[in-house]
This record gives C-alpha cells, sequence and structure tokens, in this order.
C-alpha cells in the first residue's frame, strides 16, 4: 500500500494530504472500506466528485458471500466428518481372507448383544460371554498359518484391588481371555497390547460400548492369522471381562499376568458413542514416535490434542483402561474411541441398528494397519530410550495428520508471537514515515482498532453467556439436546452480532457525528486534479476489493480447520450433557464452545461485511434469527428428549435401608427410591409421571448418617449427592439377596488395641463404608493400607467379584486414640466402629 499512499498524498518532503486524510484512508482499506477526503474545505468542494454506492457491492452479493462460507462447511466440513469406507461383506470376499471384513465382525457383534447385558459376576458375562470368545478364538487357531505362527490362549481369573479416586477399588474372580500372537521367527521379546472390553452397564447390550472394539479385535486377529505376512514383535489381545466396574480386569492383567512384563505398549478400544470413525484422543504419555506411526500408517486419521488435554483434565464423565496402563503398566499408547452418537452410550439402546459396516471397516482398517506398523517398529525393543516429550497433534478433515513435539510448539509459538509483534511494529513505523503523521499518532490508532477487536471478543462472549443463563432462568435448558442446529440462531447468531457490534457503532459514531460533518457513510469523494491523469475511481476500490479477496483466500483453511474441529467437540460433547449433571448449566458449556469456535473459523470475516451495502440491514437480520431461534427453542421443539436421544438421564436405585442402633436394635427399615438426575433439567420433566412434592432432599439424611444412609457406589455419586432426592415407599420392600456381614472373632492386639475378623456374602456389587468416632481410629486393615495413609474417615470400600463368589474375610484394627484408665476399656470397643454396607 506504500506506493498508493504515495500517489495520493506524496512523500514526507512533498506532501499532497494531511496526516488525517491518510488515517481516513487508511480507515477506509483496513476497518470501513471507503475512503474519506475532507470535504469542508470550500477550495475542494467546487473540485469533488461525488459518486455514491459505487465503491460497495450491492446487499444481494452479501447473500453469494455467506452461501460461499455454508458451501465448504456443508460440502468439506461435514462430508468428511462423517465420512467412513464402504463396509465389506463376505459376499463380495469368498476366497479372500486377507481383508477386514466388516459383516464378518458384525456377525459376531450381534451374537455377542443376542445374550443381553453383560454385568460383572452376571451369568451373561462371566459364562456366555466368555464361552462365546473363546469358541471363536479357538476357530481362528484352527484356520492359523502352523508354520508361520504360533497362537496361545489364556483365560486368567484374577483378584486384587487399587485406589480409583477416593475408593479401594477391590476385586474378585473377574477374568480376562488373552491371546497371544507371534511369528515363529521373531527373536523379539517385546510386545504390542491391543485392549478392548466385553462387560457393559446394567441394562445395556453393549454393542457400541465396548462390543464393537472386542469383534474388530476378532476380525483383526483373523486377518493376521490368515495372511503370510510375519511380524518382528509378538502381539498380545487382552479382551477383558471387567471395565465397567471400573477398570478392574485391566489392572488384574498389567499387575498380575504372567505375559503382562513384555508388553511395551497399548492399543487401548473403547468407545463413549456408538458408530462413525474412531478418534485419537490420548498417545504417550511422552513417546512421539507412536504419534509418527499413526500418520504414517492411517490412511484418515481422526485425532485432535484438544480432546487429550479435555480428557486429562477430568471434564468428561468418562474414563478408559488406558489410564491403568499408563499409571500401574507404565506403558505408552494410543487411546481410541468411538464418540460419536452418545446418546445410546451406557443405554438400553446401544445395539448393533445404530452401528454400520463402514464404521467398523474404518476401525478395522486403521486397527490392522497399526499392528502391522508397531508390530514391525524397532522402538518396541526399548522404549524408554524414544521417550522425547510430549506431542502435539491433530488432523485436517481426515486428510492428513499434523505432529511435532510440545518442545517445537512452543518454539513455533514464541517464533510466531515474535514475528508478528515485530511486524506490525514496522507496519506501523513505515505508515507513519511515508505519511508524515507522528509514530504516537500510528501507535494510538492501532491500539485503538486492538482495543475494538477486544471489545467485539468480550461482547460476544457476554451475549453467549447472556443467551444460556435466560434459557436456564425460563427452564428452557439443554433446548439444543436432540436438535443440534438451534445452536446456530442461539448462539452462533449473538456471536456474530457480538463480534460486528463494535465496529459498527465506531463506524456509526465518527462518521454520523463527527468534526467532518461532510463525510458521508456510503459516500467516495476524491479530488481528480490530484490522481496525476487517474481519472477512473476504481482504481481504488480494484486495490480495496484485491486485499479483500487476499483475506478471504487466506482464511480458508482456519475456517475449515476450526469449523471442523468445532463440528467435532459438538457432536461429542451436547450428548454428553445429557449425563454431565445438574450442577453446571450446560448451555454455558456449549454456547462457549459455539462461541469460540465461531470466534476462530470466522472473526477475521466480519469486517469483509462491510463491503456489502446496508451492513446494518445485514446486523438486523442476524438480530431476527437470534429471536426466532429463542422463540423456537421455547415451543416443543426445544424440548430435549426424543426416542433417539434420550438417554438414561435419571440413575433411579430401589434401596432397601436397615439402621442399627448401638445396642443392636434395629433403629429404622425402610426403602424407597435414590434419584441420581444426571442432568441440568433435573426431576422436571418427570413432574407428569410423578409426585414431585413427595421427594424430599437427603440432606437431613446426610447429616445423621454416614453416606447419607444411600448406597453411594463411585465417586460422582457421592460428589452429586447433595442434589439428589428420595422418593419413599409406602411399604417396606426387600430386595435380594441382601449383603451379610459376620463378625467371625475380635480379640486383643494390644491394650489399646482390638482386632475384628468379619465374613462378607451377598451380591457380586457391595460397598463397606467405615466411620469410627472421633476417639478411636482405623490403626491397620486387610485393604489397600494407603487408603489409610492418604484419606480420612468415612472409608469406601467397593468391592465386586465374577465368577469366584466365595465369601471376603478381611479385618480390622481399632486402637482408641486417648488412654482411658479403667479395668473394662477393651469391653468398650464394640461401640467405636460404624460399618455399613451397600
Amino acid at each position: 500500500m506504500d506506493w498508493l499512499a504515495k500517489l495520493l498524498y506524496g512523500s514526507k518532503d512533498n506532501p499532497r494530504r494531511s496526516s488525517i486524510e491518510f488515517s481516513l484512508l487508511y480507515e477506509y482499506i483496513f476497518v470501513n472500506n471507503r475512503v474519506f477526503i475532507d470535504s469542508s474545505n470550500p477550495e475542494q468542494v467546487n473540485d469533488v466528485t461525488y459518486i455514491k454506492h459505487h465503491e460497495q457491492l450491492p446487499c444481494f452479493c452479501s447473500l453469494v458471500f455467506v452461501s460461499f462460507w455454508i458451501a465448504l462447511f456443508c460440502g468439506l466440513v461435514l462430508p468428511n466428518f462423517h465420512y467412513v469406507p464402504k463396509g465389506l461383506t463376505i459376499m463380495n470376499h469368498q476366497g479372500n481372507d486377507t481383508d477386514f471384513v466388516a459383516e464378518r465382525a458384525m456377525n459376531i457383534l450381534k451374537e455377542l448383544e443376542i445374550i443381553g447385558p453383560k454385568v460383572v459376576g452376571s451369568y451373561a458375562n462371566e459364562n456366555l460371554t466368555v464361552q462365546l470368545l473363546l469358541n471363536k478364538l479357538i476357530n481362528i487357531k484352527e484356520s492359523l498359518h502352523k508354520d508361520l505362527f504360533n497362537m496361545e490362549i489364556d483365560q486368567q481369573i484374577v483378584s486384587g484391588a487399587y485406589i480409583h479416586w477416593q475408593m479401594v477399588n477391590m476385586y474378585q474372580g473377574v477374568q480376562n481371555v488373552v491371546v497371544k500372537f507371534s511369528s515363529k521367527n521373531s527373536t523379539s521379546e517385546s510386545a504390542l497390547l491391543i485392549n478392548s472390553h466385553f462387560d457393559s452397564k446394567p441394562g445395556s447390550p453393549g454393542s457400541g460400548d465396548d462390543g464393537v472394539m472386542v469383534v474388530t479385535m476378532l476380525e483383526a486377529l483373523r486377518v493376521l492369522s490368515t495372511t503370510r505376512e510375519t511380524l518382528r514383535h509378538t502381539i498380545i489381545f487382552l479382551f477383558n471381562g471387567a471395565e465397567e466396574n471400573p477398570l478392574q480386569a485391566s489392572h488384574g492383567f498389567i499387575t498380575q499376568h504372567k505375559w503382562a512384563k513384555y508388553c511395551k505398549a497399548v492399543i487401548n478400544l473403547d468407545c463413549a458413542g456408538s458408530g462413525n470413525r474412531e478418534i485419537l484422543f490420548q498417545t504417550g504419555p511422552n513417546h512421539p514416535w507412536l504419534i509418527k506411526y499413526y500418520s504414517q500408517h492411517v490412511k484418515r486419521p481422526f485425532a485432535t490434542t484438544m480432546a487429550e488435554e479435555i480428557f486429562q483434565a477430568n471434564l468428561l464423565p468418562s474414563d478408559t483402561d488406558f489410564r491403568i496402563f499408563r499409571d500401574f503398566g507404565k506403558i505408552p499408547g494410543l487411546d481410541l474411541a468411538h464418540t460419536y452418537n452418545g446418546y445410546v452410550y451406557h443405554t438400553a439402546f446401544d445395539r448393533t441398528n445404530v452401528i454400520s459396516l463402514g464404521s467398523i471397516q474404518n476401525t478395522g482398517n486403521n486397527l490392522i494397519s497399526l499392528i502391522r506398523a508397531l508390530g514391525n517398529a524397532y522402538e518396541l525393543d526399548n522404549p524408554s530410550l524414544y521417550a522425547k516429550g510430549h506431542t502435539i497433534f491433530y488432523d485436517f478433515l481426515g486428510f492428513f495428520l499434523i505432529n511435532y513435539s510440545a518442545t517445537d510448539g512452543l518454539k513455533i509459538n514464541f517464533c510466531t508471537s515474535v514475528l508478528t509483534i515485530i511486524l506490525v511494529g514496522i507496519s506501523i513505523w513505515r505508515m507513519a514515515a511515508v505519511v508524515s503523521i507522528s509514530m504516537s499518532s500510528a501507535v494510538s490508532y492501532f491500539t485503538f482498532v486492538v482495543f475494538l477487536q477486544i471489545t467485539a471478543f468480550i461482547s460476544a462472549n457476554i451475549l453467549t453467556i447472556l443467551t444460556a443463563a435466560t434459557l436456564d432462568l425460563i427452564n428452557h435448558s439443554m433446548s439444543w439436546f436432540s436438535n443440534k442446529w438451534l445452536v446456530i440462531g442461539l448462539y452462533i447468531c449473538p456471536t456474530l452480532f457480538g463480534l460486528i457490534l463494535p465496529t459498527l457503532l465506531h463506524i456509526h459514531y465518527k462518521y454520523s457525528v463527527s468534526t467532518f460533518k461532510n463525510n458521508i457513510i456510503d459516500t467516495i469523494t476524491v479530488n481528480k486534479n490530484n490522481f496525476y491523469n487517474f481519472h477512473d475511481v476504481y482504481v481504488l476500490i480494484i486495490i480495496a476489493y484485491f486485499w479483500a479477496i487476499t483475506v478471504l483466500i487466506g482464511q480458508i483453511m482456519p475456517f475449515l480447520y476450526f469449523s471442523y474441529v468445532t463440528v467435532i467437540f459438538l457432536f461429542t460433547l451436547i450428548p454428553m450433557m445429557g449425563r454431565y449433571g445438574t450442577a453446571l448449566n450446560p448451555d454455558i458449556v456449549i454456547g462457549s464452545l459455539c462461541c469460540f469456535g465461531t470466534l476462530l473459523a470466522g472473526g477475521f470475516l466480519i469486517h469483509l461485511f462491510h463491503f456489502f451495502r446496508r451492513t446494518k440491514l445485514l446486523v438486523t437480520f442476524i438480530l431476527i434469527v437470534y429471536f426466532v431461534f429463542l422463540i423456537i427453542a421455547t415451543t416443543p421443539v426445544g424440548f430435549p428428549y426424543r426416542s433417539k436421544t434420550n438417554v438414561d438421564r435419571v440413575n433411579f436405585l430401589h434401596v432397601y435401608r436397615i439402621f442399627y442402633d448401638y445396642a443392636g436394635n434395629i433403629s429404622l427399615n425402610d426403602s424407597g427410591y435414590y434419584f441420581d438426575f444426571q442432568d441440568r433439567n433435573a426431576e422436571r420433566p418427570m413432574k407428569s409421571f410423578i409426585d414431585l412434592n413427595s421427594m424430599k432432599s437427603i440432606d437431613e439424611d446426610c447429616k445423621r448418617y454416614m453416606m447419607c444412609g444411600l448406597p453411594l457406589f463411585n465417586h460422582r455419586m457421592y460428589a452429586a449427592r447433595k442434589y439428589g432426592k428420595w422418593f419413599p415407599t409406602y411399604n417396606s420392600t426387600q430386595i435380594l439377596p441382601l449383603p451379610s456381614l459376620r463378625l467371625i472373632e475380635k480379640y486383643n492386639i494390644t491394650d489399646l488395641t482390638l482386632r475384628y475378623e468379619f465374613e462378607l456374602e451377598g451380591p457380586s456389587h457391595m460397598s463397606i463404608f467405615i466411620q469410627p468416632f472421633d476417639y478411636a481410629s482405623i490403626s491397620n486393615w486387610s485393604f489397600l493400607k494407603e487408603k489409610l495413609l492418604r484419606w480420612q474417615p468415612p472409608y469406601h470400600i467397593y468391592f465386586s467379584y465374577g465368577i469366584d463368589r466365595s465369601p471376603l474375610k478381611f479385618y480390622l484394627n481399632l486402637t482408641v486414640s486417648v488412654i482411658l484408665l479403667t479395668d473394662n476399656i477393651l469391653n468398650l470397643f464394640h461401640d467405636l466402629l460404624v460399618v455399613k454396607l451397600e
């Protein structure tokens, strides 16, 4: 733009216009897209030409402009997000056993679905499912190229315990089905672990979580065993039978199995949804070579570091076995999961009818590619030699993966920031030097423009938060839950309005109420005599449009990428809001995501709207769309729940309670339902079916009873207890089988310490809560000692069993914390301990 400035205004030595006039030109091109000449000078007014509107495109061109970006979004972003290859069928691949065939895997998945819910400890999980897997593995072993490969099948029955969040997670007799697959010519002692789980939540057949990954592993193993392509390292396939409990079977394998010590890396396969592509959302830690192999061997990558950071910050209500392998096995790996259609996650609707062959084909193709790549990787010999820091990774519309180390990322960010600051400084200096304005004036104008942009960002966020708060206030939270398109009007439109509003107000104020009284917003005023025979005013317009086109082209890639990432997180997080709890307003989460995504994808395109006539009309249209969508959100269209998207948003437990006093007499015997609400709407959608007045808060019970007198089995239920409700039943109803705790023996350890030995029998899932009085403490027990050292009572021991139903025997040592000089002190010990069973 220097030559244009010199042409119009000359140089420092031979100026043709004032510095004020240059600043107006600069504002025309880079802010307002208009040229203004001071027409208040009578000597110039007689020699000027007013050309109204010709510097701006007609208003209808704005529709073409908007349509261009919508076409990019619909033509590239959405199709690539939903892309899966065509699923191969058995008929089309008869006689060809070397390809992954999705239909073959789907047929096994249907067999698993027929079994029904596979809860740890149930006959379905411990007998039917295990036997089905063993039969399929035996069939694969029979078709094995025995001259090339070895294949061993092991059925592990394991017991153990570890600290999970703030409870002792104890398991007994849970099962793993493990396969060791190796080439006969292999001399490596390293192994690659492939893991998925076959158990499911109560009531859910678990076809998506995690049956689809189980059958993908089976089909991948069949393909590997029928080809003649050998592998340098051993591949261990772990079909674990207790992930939902949580994460028990994987802990049993990695800490106790005979093959665990050979595992040097893991590919963990899980699901938080059903169908579409699997996303890589955790890697390493600190092993960039894993991403290198993923990038080189996965044809359609689907991965982002942002998902990793969000997941590892515990912002999502999910966990995977990857954490167990990482923390207890100290092995790096890749964590992949299906996250699409999270509405069916952990529900009765998690069935094969929502899983496409293309989805299975995509995961199967990628899994086989990764197994062959990592199964021959020299890094697997000693991965510790290649632990070189964290990796930044993200794909671009599934076409390719960009990855670099976190250290390189810091260097790139630092250099880019410094270079940007230098370029901005040079631009300000050259602008001041060419047209004879002071540096302070140039810096002031630049500062004002930055302030304008910050104000736009703040206003966009404020409008988003206000919308979210308003919808929550009028009891219409989560109106977008079933109809995702509502976020366009509810949150994207106010974001656009907030981004454009400060500039619009600035233009209106400065040029409608200014000292340059004759300057008109939509008029170019040009003194022809100063153009050196350049009589065509469109020279300026062409240059301005050239700049606009440059900006437009430069924004295509950022628009595509950030739109793509926003879609990924919207499709993942919107269903999750149905199980995120009642404490947080989910509209804040989704609104902020839309605002941030819109800002990154289209923030730099906002100023291009000024190239069109009637900018205010466009802004008014955005406002109208916003208010129309607000109205829609309050109609039945905005009702959150539909048959296909209504997740099990309320956990309700039928509870039978018996309380004893210190004399051993029953003080309370009742039953009822405990409602653990999963989303912001809490009990409101149930008002037509349940007398909400009969529900009561459990605050009083929490004050009177340990753990509120309720079966709060995990840390999430305990954290959300204040928002739960108790619905009593009129008649006490027993729920069988009941847990039975028997005191086997008690005896002195020391003068102040007494040992209690217990035996516990009951259903496959039980919790023990222990709360000693203030003047006593648990000095020792048979559970993990770490819990005693790290936490304060009440202590929570979660116990479950699989195929081994033998009673749990445990002991507690109770010690008095003060010396009471009485002869019968030990006779009082039985009053110092409260043990509660659920």
